[in-house]
């Protein structure tokens, strides 16, 4: 599995029952159309698989990790992410570095104090193809996709 898994909410909150709420709220999925990169620890993957009727996530390669954090990336007070910013304040050479060494491991991207751990997208261009009332395996959108999404990321970005 890869280092870094991307996961997105597709439904909203109407009838949500309060435990999958409360469980969204932890992985600060929010709202329709967020998205989190995390760390694919078991506890992590647990509370995933709770929620799959409300997100899809799958391995997020490194090219289209540069790309959200290039283009969707935002610090607080939700100002752009910024290649001066990541050379003056972390001492990185640039986004595509701080892509990788987000990808490898060596930073969290939760730890960095200043940049917004979640990433909010658009809906995906032509819309979705599949219904988002069942599985990717299923000829649905929800679930466990693999390295497919990061198609939808990219039309979402």
């Amino acid at each position: 599995m890869s280092k870094l898994i991307a996961v997105i909410r597709i439904r909203g909150t109407v009838g949500v029952p309060k435990e999958f709420e409360d469980t969204l709220r932890m992985l600060k999925l929010n709202k329709p159309n967020h998205m989190r990169i995390l760390k694919p620890t078991p506890s992590i993957l647990g509370m995933v698989k709770k929620v799959e009727n409300y997100v899809t996530w799958g391995e997020i390669d490194l090219e289209t990790l540069e790309e959200v954090l290039r283009r969707r990336g935002r610090l607080i007070g939700n100002k752009k992410l910024t290649e001066e910013y990541v050379k003056e304040k972390l001492g990185i050479n640039g986004l595509r570095e701080l892509a990788e060494k987000i990808f490898n491991g060596e930073i969290d991207i939760d730890k960095i104090n200043d940049i917004k751990p979640v990433f909010r997208l658009t809906p995906p261009s032509g819309g979705f193809k599949k219904s988002i009332k069942s599985h990717y395996s299923s000829n649905g959108e929800l679930g466990y996709r693999g390295v497919e999404i990061n198609k939808l990321i990219r039309r979402m970005i």
